[in-house]
Protein backbone atom coordinates (compact mmCIF):
# COMPACT_ATOMS: atom_id res chain seq x y z
CA UNK A 1 0.00 0.00 0.00
CA UNK A 2 1.16 3.45 -1.12
CA UNK A 3 1.37 6.37 1.53
CA UNK A 4 -1.42 8.13 -0.45
CA UNK A 5 -3.99 5.38 -0.41
CA UNK A 6 -2.64 5.23 3.50
CA UNK A 7 -6.21 6.54 5.30
CA UNK A 8 -8.95 6.17 8.29
CA UNK A 9 -12.17 6.98 8.27
CA UNK A 10 -13.15 8.78 11.77
CA UNK A 11 -16.35 7.45 13.45
CA UNK A 12 -15.81 7.81 17.37
CA UNK A 13 -17.63 10.86 18.35
CA UNK A 14 -18.96 14.09 17.00
CA UNK A 15 -19.30 17.56 19.16
CA UNK A 16 -21.53 20.68 17.99
CA UNK A 17 -21.99 23.74 19.64
CA UNK A 18 -25.19 22.25 22.23
CA UNK A 19 -22.66 20.17 24.01
CA UNK A 20 -19.11 22.18 24.19
CA UNK A 21 -18.43 24.20 27.15
CA UNK A 22 -18.98 27.83 27.08
CA UNK A 23 -15.58 28.38 28.35
CA UNK A 24 -12.39 26.43 26.06
CA UNK A 25 -10.13 26.31 29.13
CA UNK A 26 -13.42 23.83 30.23
CA UNK A 27 -13.93 22.30 27.62
CA UNK A 28 -9.84 21.28 27.44
CA UNK A 29 -10.23 20.21 30.74
CA UNK A 30 -13.30 17.43 30.00
CA UNK A 31 -11.20 16.88 27.10
CA UNK A 32 -7.76 16.38 28.69
CA UNK A 33 -9.71 14.09 31.19
CA UNK A 34 -11.20 11.74 28.65
CA UNK A 35 -7.50 11.16 27.21
CA UNK A 36 -6.13 10.21 30.72
CA UNK A 37 -9.68 7.64 31.35
CA UNK A 38 -8.49 6.03 28.21
CA UNK A 39 -5.22 5.62 28.89
CA UNK A 40 -3.53 7.12 25.97
CA UNK A 41 0.22 7.29 26.04
CA UNK A 42 1.37 10.53 27.67
CA UNK A 43 -2.19 12.47 27.10
CA UNK A 44 0.22 15.66 28.26
CA UNK A 45 2.11 15.74 25.12
CA UNK A 46 2.26 18.70 23.01
CA UNK A 47 3.44 20.14 20.29
CA UNK A 48 4.93 23.88 20.78
CA UNK A 49 5.74 26.15 17.53
CA UNK A 50 7.66 28.90 17.72
CA UNK A 51 8.97 31.77 15.02
CA UNK A 52 12.42 33.22 14.70
CA UNK A 53 12.99 36.35 13.90
CA UNK A 54 13.98 35.36 10.64
CA UNK A 55 10.45 34.14 10.15
CA UNK A 56 11.11 30.27 10.13
CA UNK A 57 8.87 28.25 12.43
CA UNK A 58 10.29 25.77 14.51
CA UNK A 59 8.32 22.51 16.46
CA UNK A 60 8.82 20.20 18.77
CA UNK A 61 7.23 18.18 21.36
CA UNK A 62 6.92 18.78 24.87
CA UNK A 63 5.14 18.09 28.15
CA UNK A 64 2.47 20.39 29.77
CA UNK A 65 2.85 20.64 33.48
CA UNK A 66 -0.07 22.83 34.07
CA UNK A 67 -3.22 24.33 32.78
CA UNK A 68 -5.90 26.51 34.61
CA UNK A 69 -8.08 29.73 33.39
CA UNK A 70 -4.33 31.81 33.49
CA UNK A 71 -3.03 29.66 30.81
CA UNK A 72 -0.75 26.17 29.80
CA UNK A 73 2.37 25.79 31.53
CA UNK A 74 5.31 23.77 30.08
CA UNK A 75 9.15 24.18 31.34
CA UNK A 76 12.56 24.45 29.88
CA UNK A 77 16.03 25.69 29.27
CA UNK A 78 15.55 29.63 28.88
CA UNK A 79 19.01 29.40 26.35
CA UNK A 80 17.45 26.76 24.12
CA UNK A 81 16.31 27.09 20.36
CA UNK A 82 12.57 27.70 21.83
CA UNK A 83 13.79 30.06 24.54
CA UNK A 84 15.87 32.74 22.06
CA UNK A 85 12.60 32.77 19.62
CA UNK A 86 10.28 33.28 22.66
CA UNK A 87 12.29 35.83 23.97
CA UNK A 88 12.32 37.80 20.10
CA UNK A 89 8.58 36.66 19.14
CA UNK A 90 6.48 35.97 22.08
CA UNK A 91 3.81 34.05 20.67
CA UNK A 92 3.75 30.16 20.50
CA UNK A 93 0.78 27.62 19.04
CA UNK A 94 0.12 24.24 20.99
CA UNK A 95 -1.49 21.35 19.46
CA UNK A 96 -2.81 18.01 21.32
CA UNK A 97 -3.35 15.32 19.09
CA UNK A 98 -5.15 12.58 20.64
CA UNK A 99 -5.02 9.88 17.54
CA UNK A 100 -7.28 7.25 19.64
CA UNK A 101 -10.16 9.15 20.34
CA UNK A 102 -9.74 10.96 16.89
CA UNK A 103 -9.36 14.69 18.29
CA UNK A 104 -6.71 17.27 18.56
CA UNK A 105 -6.89 20.36 20.12
CA UNK A 106 -5.02 23.81 18.48
CA UNK A 107 -4.04 26.53 21.08
CA UNK A 108 -2.81 30.03 20.35
CA UNK A 109 -1.59 33.27 21.87
CA UNK A 110 0.99 35.24 23.82
CA UNK A 111 3.37 33.37 26.25
CA UNK A 112 4.87 34.99 29.31
CA UNK A 113 8.14 33.68 31.88
CA UNK A 114 5.70 32.29 35.37
CA UNK A 115 7.31 33.27 38.57
CA UNK A 116 10.54 32.21 39.88
CA UNK A 117 8.45 30.78 42.91
CA UNK A 118 6.68 28.79 40.58
CA UNK A 119 9.65 27.40 39.14
CA UNK A 120 11.21 26.59 42.23
CA UNK A 121 8.31 24.36 43.26
CA UNK A 122 8.27 22.52 40.13
CA UNK A 123 12.28 22.37 40.19
CA UNK A 124 11.98 20.21 43.85
CA UNK A 125 9.08 18.15 42.67
CA UNK A 126 11.18 16.76 39.58
CA UNK A 127 13.48 13.76 39.58
CA UNK A 128 16.63 13.98 41.21
CA UNK A 129 18.33 13.22 37.93
CA UNK A 130 16.32 15.18 35.63
CA UNK A 131 17.05 18.36 38.16
CA UNK A 132 20.97 17.36 37.23
CA UNK A 133 20.31 17.34 33.51
CA UNK A 134 19.12 20.84 33.50
CA UNK A 135 22.03 21.72 35.06
CA UNK A 136 24.40 19.70 33.23
CA UNK A 137 23.21 20.16 29.29
CA UNK A 138 23.42 23.25 27.64
CA UNK A 139 20.29 22.65 25.77
CA UNK A 140 20.63 23.04 21.87
CA UNK A 141 24.02 23.97 21.91
CA UNK A 142 26.43 21.54 19.76
CA UNK A 143 28.61 18.63 21.48
CA UNK A 144 31.03 17.00 20.17
CA UNK A 145 29.81 13.56 21.42
CA UNK A 146 28.26 11.65 23.85
CA UNK A 147 30.85 10.58 26.19
CA UNK A 148 31.38 14.43 26.44
CA UNK A 149 27.72 15.00 27.37
CA UNK A 150 28.02 12.01 30.39
CA UNK A 151 31.17 13.18 30.96
CA UNK A 152 29.32 16.70 32.16
CA UNK A 153 26.54 15.17 33.69
CA UNK A 154 28.97 13.09 36.06
CA UNK A 155 30.97 16.13 37.41
CA UNK A 156 27.22 17.94 37.92
CA UNK A 157 26.52 15.30 39.91
CA UNK A 158 29.15 14.65 42.06
CA UNK A 159 29.50 18.78 42.50
CA UNK A 160 25.74 18.98 43.77
CA UNK A 161 24.69 15.55 44.86
CA UNK A 162 21.33 15.43 46.31
CA UNK A 163 20.81 19.07 46.24
CA UNK A 164 21.37 20.77 42.68
CA UNK A 165 19.90 24.22 42.33
CA UNK A 166 17.58 25.74 39.41
CA UNK A 167 19.61 27.16 37.22
CA UNK A 168 18.56 30.87 36.63
CA UNK A 169 18.54 29.79 32.50
CA UNK A 170 15.83 26.95 33.58
CA UNK A 171 12.22 27.88 33.87
CA UNK A 172 8.48 27.86 32.75
CA UNK A 173 6.73 29.24 30.04
CA UNK A 174 2.66 30.23 30.18
CA UNK A 175 0.75 30.56 27.07
CA UNK A 176 -2.20 32.88 27.41
CA UNK A 177 -4.57 31.58 24.85
CA UNK A 178 -6.24 34.02 22.47
CA UNK A 179 -7.16 31.08 20.03
CA UNK A 180 -8.49 27.56 20.98
CA UNK A 181 -9.68 25.14 18.47
CA UNK A 182 -11.24 22.08 19.11
CA UNK A 183 -11.48 19.06 16.45
CA UNK A 184 -13.02 16.18 16.33
CA UNK A 185 -12.66 14.02 13.27
CA UNK A 186 -15.93 12.78 11.54
CA UNK A 187 -16.63 10.16 8.55
CA UNK A 188 -16.07 11.29 5.29
CA UNK A 189 -13.74 13.98 6.36
CA UNK A 190 -16.62 16.33 7.61
CA UNK A 191 -14.40 16.76 10.72
CA UNK A 192 -16.09 18.90 13.25
CA UNK A 193 -14.05 22.11 14.38
CA UNK A 194 -15.13 24.11 16.75
CA UNK A 195 -13.00 27.39 17.51
CA UNK A 196 -13.27 30.31 20.88
CA UNK A 197 -12.15 33.32 20.25
CA UNK A 198 -11.27 35.81 23.15
CA UNK A 199 -13.24 39.13 23.09
CA UNK A 200 -12.12 42.74 23.87
CA UNK A 201 -14.42 41.91 26.95
CA UNK A 202 -12.90 38.96 28.12
CA UNK A 203 -15.82 37.41 26.75
CA UNK A 204 -14.73 33.81 24.46
CA UNK A 205 -17.04 33.50 21.44
CA UNK A 206 -17.06 30.28 20.02
CA UNK A 207 -17.97 29.45 15.95
CA UNK A 208 -17.70 26.11 13.84
CA UNK A 209 -15.63 25.99 11.11
CA UNK A 210 -15.68 24.17 7.58
CA UNK A 211 -13.89 21.24 8.04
Amino acid sequence: MSIAQLRKDYTLASLSEVNAAPDPIVQFSTWFDEARQAQIPEPNAMSVATVGLDGRPSSRIMLIKEFDARGFTWFTNYESRKGEELLGNPYAALLFFWVELERQVRIEGRVERISSDENDAYFQSRPIKSRLGALASGQSRPIANRQLLDAKFAETEQQYGEQPPRPAHWGGYRVIPDRIEFWQGRSSRLHDRLRYTLQPDGVWHCERLQP
